[in-house]
Formats: structure tokens, C-alpha cells, sequence
């Protein structure tokens, strides 16, 4: 009696634990009653009636990353190719997924590979390699709704590689490299425009700086002579008038041209000017000499003398005339000198 009372308490005891389920976060499970469709258990704990019920499927909620193998495609131009893609996808219906297709990765992977055909056929080669983004929209629009009965929602599909054949790349290298050789020499080519339009640009500058700097020198060295010349003028002007406050005579005046009679005398000068009024000037230095006690004044003797005498008097005559004279040479340069400077003035 006592073993059929612990056979039948350890046979409750199963009956309970086999029939309490706990359902992970992210996961559904979905439940049958006779082979039919009951209900979907979310995250947490569920009990099923036992020999009724049964859990069909457990489903994960995750999204899903599904890496499919290359696809060989056809592009417009009959360029064959390998594409791999990659589909990210998450189930939205725990029971349309899992009553409404037998296999939907398997599904969705064929679905995949047609479409990706379909598309690539109505673009070129060159369209296609450079197009990824149009690719991807198109693709993960047309996969959407088709895959909305099977519970799947297809997030985003990227194109992983695009591999063309091998002549068709060797192509592609020659001509990436007869672009970049292109574009190599364009580049040196604006790179010398530039370098001579800057070095002719930098001469044309120096050159201005430099005229510039020559007419401002130059003016400056107008301005200095002019200014110079402005003031031995000047000084020359205060000069003749501080001699004509003065109110110097004749009598100095011929004075200072004794005075100069040694300056010329001494053999240096070069050009002598001889007056007009040679006679008068003569006349009028002997008077002055004669007042100022300069010059020999002894009285000529004027009786009749012997010859010889008569010609040593003509002689001392003829010396007291030469000096006369070159007392009223020098005496006409001092004039004409001054007579100069006044024109000047």
C-alpha cells in the first residue's frame, strides 16, 4: 500500500514539472491542442495540460543575420558575375512562421538569389558595380513583401561582394591604371601652369616694386638737388642784400679789387675778362691809389733829361702802367662776377 502511494505521488510530482514551461525573453513558443493551433506563449512561466497539448514550435524574436552564398548573374551586357549578399531579418508572426511555409530560411534564400538575377539583368556592368546602394533598396523592398505571410521582416539587405570574371578585372585594372596615369599627369601638368603663373606674377611684382622704388629715389634726388640749389640761391640773395644794406661805395669796391689783384696773380687763373672802359677803370685806380697811398709816389720829373735817363723813366712808366693794368683787370673780373650773380638773381 505504502509503495502505490509513493508511485503515485512521484507520478504527480512529474506530471507538474513536465508541464510548466518557461519561456526565455526573445523567444515564443508556439502551442497545439489536439494538432491544433491553441495559442503563442511569450517570455515567462506556462503551464499545458499534458496529453492534450504540446508546444509546436519555439521561435526566436531575434533579428537574424543570414549570410547566403554567391549567386552567379547575368548583367545587361552578358558580364557573368558571383554576388553575395547578406539579409538581416526578424519574425514579426511566431504562427504565420511557423504554419506559413515549410522552410522560410530556405525560402527566403531562394527568393533572394531570383530577385538579386532579376535586378542585376536590367543593369550593366559598369551600372552595377557602381550602384550597390539602388541594389540593396530594391532588394530588401521586393523580399519585404514577399516575406510578410511567412512572419519575416526583412530589415536591410547589402550586397557583401561583387566578383567579375578574371578577364573582365584584368580590363578593369589596365583601365584603373591608365586613369590614374591620366589624372597624374593632368595634376603635373596644372601644377607647372600654376608654378609659372605664380614665378611670372612674383617677377611682374618686383619688377613694379622695384621701378617704384627707383622714381621714388629719383624724385627724392630731384627734390634734394632742387632744395640745395634753393638755398645757395638764398644764402647768394642774403648775401647781396646784406651788401646793399650796407651801402658800400666805389672806393670800396675798388679796394676789394686791389685786394683781389694777388688772388689772380698767383698764375692760376684761366680766363682773364677785359672791360669795355679799360681807360676809365685805370684812371679811377690810380686816383684810389693814389688816396689810399698805394703804389710808387714819387713826382714824375718832367724836365727835359738826358736819353738814358729818359728811357729808365720809361720804363719804371711802362711797370707802373702794367700794374695799373692788372689792378683794373682784376678789378672787371670781381664786376662781371657780380654782375652774373645778380642776373642770376
Amino acid at each position: 500500500m505504502a509503495v502505490l502511494v509513493i508511485i503515485v505521488i512521484v507520478l504527480i510530482l512529474w506530471l507538474i514539472f513536465a508541464n510548466v514551461r518557461i519561456v526565455p525573453q526573445a523567444s515564443a513558443y508556439v502551442v497545439e491542442h489536439l494538432g491544433k493551433y491553441k495559442t503563442t506563449w511569450s517570455a515567462g512561466i506556462h503551464f499545458k495540460t499534458p496529453f492534450v497539448e504540446r508546444i509546436a514550435t519555439k521561435v526566436s524574436l531575434k533579428e537574424q543575420v543570414l549570410d547566403f552564398p554567391p549567386q552567379p548573374v547575368i548583367t545587361k551586357d552578358n558580364v557573368t558575375m558571383q554576388i553575395d549578399s547578406v539579409v538581416f531579418c526578424y519574425v514579426f508572426d511566431p504562427r504565420l512562421f511557423t504554419y506559413g511555409v515549410e522552410n522560410p530560411i530556405a525560402g527566403l534564400q531562394n527568393l533572394s538569389a531570383t530577385t538579386l538575377r532579376n535586378i542585376i539583368g536590367e543593369m550593366e556592368l559598369d551600372q552595377t558595380l557602381t550602384s550597390r546602394d539602388q541594389i540593396n533598396g530594391k532588394l530588401q523592398t521586393i523580399l519585404d513583401e514577399a516575406t510578410d505571410p511567412w512572419g519575416l521582416k526583412v530589415t536591410r539587405v547589402e550586397i557583401k561582394n561583387i566578383q567579375p570574371p578574371k578577364e573582365i578585372e584584368e580590363v578593369m585594372t589596365k583601365q584603373m591604371r591608365a586613369e590614374r596615369e591620366r589624372r597624374q599627369t593632368v595634376l603635373e601638368a596644372q601644377a607647372h601652369q600654376e608654378a609659372v603663373v605664380s614665378r611670372a606674377e612674383g617677377d611682374k611684382k618686383a619688377k613694379i616694386l622695384s621701378a617704384e622704388a627707383e622714381r621714388d629715389a629719383q624724385i627724392a634726388l630731384a627734390e634734394g638737388r632742387a632744395r640745395s640749389i634753393s638755398l645757395v640761391y638764398q644764402a647768394e640773395a642774403d648775401g647781396l642784400r646784406a651788401i646793399k644794406e650796407a651801402q658800400i661805395d666805389d672806393s670800396v669796391l675798388k679796394l676789394k679789387g686791389i685786394e683781389a689783384l694777388k688772388d689772380v696773380s698767383d698764375g692760376r687763373a684761366t680766363k682773364i675778362y677785359i672791360p669795355s672802359d679799360l681807360t676809365g677803370i685805370i684812371a679811377g685806380l690810380g686816383v684810389a691809389g693814389e688816396a689810399m697811398g698805394i703804389g710808387d709816389a714819387t713826382p714824375v720829373d718832367r724836365s727835359p733829361k738826358p736819353a738814358p735817363k729818359l728811357q729808365k723813366d720809361a720804363c719804371l712808366n711802362e711797370e707802373s702802367s702794367k700794374g695799373t693794368i692788372d689792378a683794373a683787370l682784376t678789378t672787371s673780373v670781381m664786376n662781371a662776377e657780380m654782375s652774373e650773380q645778380a642776373k642770376d638773381q
